[in-house]
């Protein structure tokens, strides 16, 4: 009999898309083609929509810190009815296991924390020197304990072409000249974007050198791109314009995508785009882009990874020194390798 699997998705866009990588082992077991679910935050749907082996997306309406017990206890009852065999909880907290342990699915698999074990059937240790990326640590939740963690096959989003098209027309874009997609935000905090005046700087490079050059964010990363729009004509800014499963998309177009440490850096990773990832407060040996196409930018500080939201030092040399000409050259040899 097949598994009956739920998946407890996490809140971050980026660390969805590394959840790719656990839905392909779950996908690729010897089971009778286990149905994979998901219960995700609404703002993650679009992501798990284009993954392979995704049946169906639970949407989760609780707002960050919310614990809505009663709510939780009613999603718990209707997830119970559609008899999951296995959960696997990737958040961390309480509130993501509480629902699978409310809705008495037979096994549930997570990493200890926040005095949450009792609600787990399986309790996984971190193991923060053995897996020290994201992506091994959610793949290493299928594995038997004692057993070895296999290399995790980099994540797969398959865009909805569809909708590229019907985007472009609506955005009046088009595909007649290279295309240089900059995303400039970062969710987390501004200690993970690269400064505007850089950004600046690099658009002009690629515009003079035939590039259509494109912003890309959600109506958060506005601010970020602004400056850069603003300073040159020839930037078409798209931050705010479109829905995550529509940026995904338009990623797939791109000759080349230069982003801060974000879930766009991991959809266009993702979607096989060459593309250079910018690091500054955040590391690329937690959450690197599982790409080869994929250029890692970042410079070795005394200070960084510091990990917080803004810098703590105030010179936010991390980011302010990873210099314009580098991320150009970079850009030019991450094109390169996908054009060879």
């Amino acid at each position: 009999m097949a598994e009956r699997i739920l998946i407890v998705a996490p809140s971050w866009v980026g660390d969805a898309i590394l959840s790719e990588s656990l839905v392909a082992v779950l996908r690729d077991e010897p089971l009778d083609d286990p149905l994979v679910d998901v219960l995700a935050p609404p703002w993650c749907a679009p992501v798990y929509a284009r993954m392979r082996g995704i049946g169906e997306i639970i949407e989760s309406p609780f707002r960050h810190g919310e614990l809505g017990l009663r709510q939780r206890r009613e999603l718990a009852r209707a997830i119970r009815s559609r008899g999951y065999t296995c959960c696997f909880v990737l958040p961390n907290s309480f509130k993501s296991a509480l629902i699978p342990w409310l809705a008495r699915i037979p096994r549930r698999i997570g990493y200890g924390g926040e005095a949450r074990r009792p609600l787990l059937t399986e309790t996984r240790r971190h193991a923060r020197k053995t897996l020290p990326r994201l992506v091994d640590r959610f793949v290493a939740l299928a594995v038997p304990r004692g057993h070895i963690v296999p290399a995790p096959p980099a994540p797969v989003l398959l865009p909805n072409a569809a909708n590229a098209a019907a985007a472009m027309r609506a955005l009046t874009l088009s595909t007649h000249r290279p295309i240089a997609i900059l995303c400039p935000g970062a969710e987390y905090g501004p200690a993970k974007r690269w400064p505007a005046e850089h950004f600046i700087a690099l658009a002009r490079r690629l515009l003079d050198a035939g590039y259509a050059v494109w912003l890309l964010g959600s109506p958060n990363d506005q601010a970020a791109a602004m400056p850069i729009a603003t300073a040159l004509a020839g930037v078409r800014d798209l931050t705010g314009r479109t829905d995550l499963g529509t940026a995904i998309d338009l990623l797939s177009l791109a000759t080349i995508v230069v982003s801060n440490d974000s879930g766009l850096m991991h959809a266009a990773a993702a979607v096989g785009r060459p593309l250079v990832a910018l690091f500054g407060s955040s590391s690329p040996a937690y959450t690197p882009p599982l790409s080869p196409l994929a250029q890692i930018a970042k410079i070795s500080i005394d200070c960084s990874p510091c990990f917080q939201r803004e810098c703590p030092l105030g010179h936010f040399n991390c980011m302010r020194e990873l210099s314009v000409d580098r991320i150009y050259d970079l850009a030019r040899v991450a094109a390169g390798q996908a054009s060879s």
